[in-house]
């Protein structure tokens, strides 16, 4: 992934892995609270701690294990996890193809990853988490990134000029448009609810969009092109500006500082995610 080009163009494309890789570094951090309740991260530890591309993680069902990407000596992108019990970092998958942005399905029983298949085709594909093999996969293709709302409809981000929001129904195969220009970062809220970025030339735009109602409704907006959002149940909508992490108060209108990394070396925070009982925040640092 040249530095000359936006991350998300590399990814979209056959990957050229004589290519400079960008340097990133999975961070773990606790969230704990003080006297007075507010909240502290505490105990930050570099997951991969290693030169190199590491990205794209998230948390297994039960809280227990990080997975992510990691783009090694032999140029191939493959599906590690870090134990968070152990302290130890071991390998899932080994295959010919590139696999990206690893989550654990609804039922813990495989991973959910966008494939670079030999023909350059871009596929979701569950990988057994017993022997890191494929299962199976989604039939269509131009996937960058994705999103299950509930284990029967998935959004995703489709590689259409220009680039476009959609979900797909597996049940029914319906598959519909939710909107052009959207960045990478789109997330459930509930499993009829989900909030996604639509970006102009200055600008993001957030909308909710409700699979009961089939509709859309812009919920705010801020004046920048960063791309990556979290919604958590508690703070809501969070997204990163360089080193700090944002949240928006619905009460006020208006976004505020959550937490600034900028102490524990963090110099811009491109991923976001949180275990289920929101002991621990994981993020993404773009040296």
């Amino acid at each position: 992934m040249l530095k000359q080009l936006s991350f998300l163009m590399l990814l979209f494309c056959a990957f050229n892995f004589n290519a400079q890789m960008p340097d990133t570094d999975v961070w773990l951090f606790k969230i704990e609270t003080n006297k007075i309740g507010e909240y502290l991260l505490t105990q930050p530890l570099n997951v991969s701690s290693r030169g190199g591309y590491d990205n794209q993680p998230s948390f297994s069902s039960d809280g227990k294990k990080i997975y992510y990407v990691s783009v090694r000596e032999d140029k191939q992108a493959d599906i590690y996890y870090y134990d968070l019990k152990n302290r130890s970092t071991l390998q899932l998958t080994r295959t010919k193809e590139s696999e990206y942005s690893p989550v654990p399905s609804e039922n813990g029983k495989h991973i959910n990853s966008v494939v670079v298949e030999a023909d350059s085709a871009q596929r979701i594909h569950y990988i057994s988490l017993e022997t890191g093999f494929d299962d199976k996969k989604l039939d269509f293709d131009s996937i960058g990134y994705y999103n299950f709302l509930n284990s029967d409809t998935v959004v995703y981000y489709k590689l259409t000029d220009p680039h476009s929001l959609r979900y797909f129904v597996k049940s029914s195969k319906e598959d519909k448009w939710l909107g052009n220009s959207p960045i990478r970062g789109f997330k459930t809220i509930n499993r009829h609810q989900i909030i996604y970025g639509l970006k102009d030339s200055a600008k993001v735009e957030f909308y909710i969009y409700d699979f009961l109602l089939s509709k859309a409704k812009k919920y705010c907006e801020y004046p920048s092109l960063n791309e990556d959002i979290c919604w958590h149940k508690k703070w809501g909508l969070l997204k990163s500006e360089e080193s700090k992490l944002l949240r928006y108060d619905e009460a006020m209108n208006s976004w505020k500082e959550l937490f600034d990394l900028n102490p524990f070396g963090i110099k811009k925070i491109t991923r976001i995610t949180f275990d289920v009982s929101n002991t621990y925040l994981v993020i993404v640092n773009n040296l």
